[in-house]
């Protein structure tokens, strides 16, 4: 089923909309919590649709080594395979290739590297990810690039955007073509009990849509050019890729306000890897629809909890006798059932819990964030919020407690 965004308001440059996946609606601006093994680090799948995800993301790369695509297609694809009945975004692999590079090789086919768990030889090229990511069974596929590193000259960057728009129109072609030829003649396996039936509309047509990635590095020409060579095909949706690579805010608002406006309005809008919750902001009052990002699940393990009045470190001494909850502003299940002392009791004894909680409290905190925005689109008055939030967060950026 191809991916469809109905706009239901806008303010200013921000949307609120309804996007229509095949295994459900997601509600945007959406926050997408991070899969990276088909599981979101010490949460249930039932959790997480209590927290009101609507959508997760999954990682090919890792998926691909790990346990290889062959046993998830057995199951019907990821979302049997890791019992979730929402959708999932799944990425191209791109980005982690661009973090392996002593491991690897660019060439015009893909990407030749070593593996980080055993050091054997394996293969990406757009091909070959459109296959893995078919077998996966997203509702939002990724077309593979070659993410450009930060600084790159232009000629870096344009060498490199002209090789993902090259590898873009390979991926679509695939994904759209031989690619799912080939998942659909193959001969049905026994599914698990547990598994839902499939049905056969994924024969005539791929599982999801396929989008395409906005490449260029901090240069708008190269942005602009990349951004009209995939214009040349029928992307179900458009990303920004190549940020949160290490510029500046100023740098990415930049490509950000030079890309967005001339992207296509009936189309979702995606921004790759970002980010902090003010990042965030930011970007949807410039016109983005979708985030993914590590950040509220790695800081959540690391004892870093985001609150209405700052990030707490749960590690500091100072809460080792605090009986009060971790943000009392805060409605979710950590904030009402456990204190500040249990929650730096469990950190300090490497307890599974501790990891647990501070999750289910991060994650809340990011998803309850999208669901203010969504209502400030609503009822116009996102500029306001988004000036009180973002004063907000900067005077408790530097105030870690």
């Amino acid at each position: 089923m191809r991916p469809s965004l109905e706009i239901l308001a806008t303010d200013g440059a921000a949307r609120l909309g309804r996007l229509t996946l095949t295994h459900g609606v997601v509600e945007t601006p959406a926050f997408m919590p991070v899969g990276t093994y088909g599981s979101v680090k010490a949460m249930t799948p039932e959790e997480l649709d209590g927290l009101g995800a609507h959508i997760v993301l999954g990682n090919t790369f890792h998926l691909l080594l790990r346990p290889g695509p062959d046993i998830i297609d057995a199951h019907g694809g990821l979302h049997g395979f890791m019992n979730w009945r929402r959708p999932i975004l799944t990425d191209s692999g791109g980005f982690q290739v661009f973090s392996l590079r002593s491991l690897r090789k660019i060439t015009e086919e893909g990407v030749q590297f070593r593996s980080p768990l055993d050091g054997s030889a394996v293969r990406l090229t757009p091909e070959d990810s459109m296959n893995v990511q078919l077998k996966l069974r997203s509702d939002i596929a990724m077309a593979l690039d070659d993410c450009t590193p930060y600084p790159a000259t232009e000629a870096e960057a344009r060498a490199s955007m002209e090789r993902s728009m090259r590898w873009a129109e390979r991926s679509y072609v695939h994904y759209y073509g031989a690619g799912m030829e080939a998942l659909a003649s193959a001969a049905d396996r026994a599914r698990p009990a547990f598994l839902e039936p499939a049905g056969d509309a994924w024969r005539s047509e791929p599982p999801g849509g396929l989008f395409g990635i906005v490449q260029g590095g901090m240069h708008t020409n190269l942005r602009l050019a990349s951004l009209e060579t995939l214009l040349k095909q029928d992307f179900a949706g458009l990303a920004v890729g190549g940020l949160a690579v290490g510029e500046t805010e100023e740098e990415r608002l930049r490509v950000l306000e030079a890309v967005v406006p001339e992207m296509p309005k009936e189309r979702p809008r995606y921004l790759m890897g970002v980010g902090k919750p003010e990042d965030i902001v930011q970007a949807v009052v410039r016109g983005i629809d979708m985030f993914d990002c590590v950040i509220p699940t790695r800081h959540a393990r690391n004892g870093h909890l985001f609150t209405s009045a700052g990030v707490v470190n749960i590690r500091n001494s100072a809460h080792q006798a605090d009986l009060g909850p971790l943000d009392p502003a805060c409605g979710c299940y950590t904030c009402r059932n456990y204190s500040r002392a249990y929650l730096r009791h469990l950190d300090r004894c490497n307890e599974i819990l501790g990891s647990r909680l501070n999750t289910i409290h991060n994650l809340h905190f990011y998803l309850d964030l999208m669901r203010s925005l969504r209502a400030a689109i609503a009822e116009g008055r996102l500029a306001a919020f988004a000036s009180d939030y973002l004063k907000q967060r900067q005077g408790s950026r530097d105030a870690v407690a």
